[in-house]
C-alpha cells in the first residue's frame, strides 16, 4: 500500500498551521498548474497529487485520521502485514466490528480528472474512494429501498465558474451533459438526482453528489465573490495616463487609467466580479492592482529626454 507524506508533498512540517498548508498549497499550484506547464505530463501529475495532499491535510478531521493511521499502518506494513488483514475498526468506531474496504477504478475516476493512480491506496483505504460507489469505497450493507448516493469531486477552472460551462460525464454507461452555472463556488454540491446506485427491490435510485472544487489560478484570487488581480502598467501611460486592456476570467475590458498612477493603486470594477449563483445580476467586484513597469533600457535619446525632464522638475522647485 502506498502510504504517500502529503506534509512533504506540500514542503510544511507536521506541525505546519492550516494557514502555512494553504500557503504552501497555492504556491506549489500556481507553479504547477497545467496553465502554465501545457503539454507536461509530470508538471500534470504533480499538480494532482499537491490537490491530493491538500484535501487531506486542509480538513481538520481527514488530516487527524490520516496522522493516526498512517503512522500505525507504517508500523503494520514494516512487520509483514498484508492490507485486506488490517484491522482499520479500531480508529472508526462501530463497536469493534471489522469494517470491509473494496479497491477498483471506473468511469467515476477517469471523467472528473482522478483515475487509477490519482489516489494514493492509503487515501483510498482511509476514507473510501474520491468516488465512493463507482469502483471503490466502503461497503454498507443495503437493506430494501432506496439505492446509496454517489459521492463525487469536479475541479473546476475559474473561468468555467465564471462563465458557466457545459461537461459531459459516463455513469452507468450512460453519456449525461452537466450544465454548470455561472457563480459556481467552493465546495458547493451539484445533485443529479436519480444517478447514483440503483434501488433495492424496486426502490428509488440514488443520487450523484458532486463536489465543486476551484482550482487555483495563476492570474486571480477569489475572495468571496471579489476577484483580485494585478495589472501592468507602462511607465508613460502611468505618467500620461490612458486605456489599457484588462483580461477578466469572462472577457476583455478597455480601462482608463488616470493620469499620475502610483504603483500599487487599486482600482475597484463594481459588479465585474463572481457573479451570484442563482442571483442573476448580482455580483461581486473586480480590483486591479496597478504594477507600473519601469523600462529596463532607455535609448540614448530617451535618457536625454529623461534628463530633460529631471533639470525641468529640478527647476520648477528651486
Amino acid at each position: 500500500m502506498d502510504v504517500k507524506d502529503y506534509y512533504k508533498i506540500l514542503g510544511v512540517e507536521k506541525t505546519a498551521t492550516a494557514e502555512q498548508i494553504k500557503k504552501a498549497y497555492r504556491k506549489l499550484a500556481v507553479k504547477y498548474h497545467p496553465d502554465k506547464n501545457p503539454g507536461d505530463k509530470a508538471a500534470e501529475d504533480k499538480f494532482k497529487e499537491i490537490n491530493e495532499a491538500y484535501e487531506v491535510l486542509s480538513d481538520a478531521d481527514k488530516r487527524k485520521k490520516y496522522d493516526q493511521f498512517g503512522e500505525n499502518y507504517k508500523h503494520y506494513e514494516q512487520h509483514g502485514g498484508r492490507p485486506e488483514d488490517y484491522d482499520w475498526s479500531q480508529f472508526g468506531g462501530g463497536g469493534g466490528q471489522r469494517r470491509t474496504y473494496s479497491y477498483g477504478s471506473g468511469d467515476m475516476g477517469d471523467m472528473f480528472g482522478g483515475g487509477e493512480g490519482n489516489f494514493s491506496d492509503f487515501f483510498e483505504q482511509l476514507f473510501g474512494s474520491r468516488f465512493s460507489g463507482a469502483g471503490g469505497g466502503r461497503r454498507q450493507q443495503q437493506g430494501p429501498g432506496r439505492g446509496r448516493d454517489v459521492q463525487a469531486t469536479m475541479d473546476v477552472s475559474l473561468e468555467d465558474a465564471y462563465t458557466g460551462a457545459t461537461r459531459q460525464v459516463e455513469v452507468g454507461g450512460s453519456r449525461l451533459n452537466i450544465k454548470l452555472k455561472p457563480g459556481l463556488y467552493e465546495g458547493q454540491v451539484i445533485r443529479l438526482k436519480g444517478k447514483g446506485n440503483p434501488g433495492r427491490k424496486g426502490g428509488e435510485n440514488g443520487d450523484l453528489l458532486i463536489t465543486v472544487h476551484l482550482a487555483p489560478h495563476p492570474q486571480y484570487e477569489l475572495k468571496g465573490k471579489d476577484i483580485y488581480t494585478d495589472l501592468a502598467v507602462p511607465l508613460y501611460t502611468a505618467v500620461l495616463g490612458g486605456k489599457l486592456t484588462v483580461n477578466t476570467p469572462g472577457a476583455s475590458l478597455n480601462m482608463n487609467i488616470p493620469a499620475g498612477t502610483d504603483s500599487g493603486k487599486v482600482f475597484r470594477l463594481k459588479g465585474k466580479g463572481m457573479p451570484a449563483y442563482d442571483n442573476s445580476g448580482t455580483a461581486g467586484d473586480l480590483y486591479i492592482k496597478a504594477i507600473v513597469h519601469i523600462p529596463a533600457k532607455l535609448s540614448d535619446k530617451e535618457k536625454e529626454l529623461f534628463q530633460q525632464l529631471s533639470q525641468l522638475n529640478e527647476d520648477g522647485h528651486a
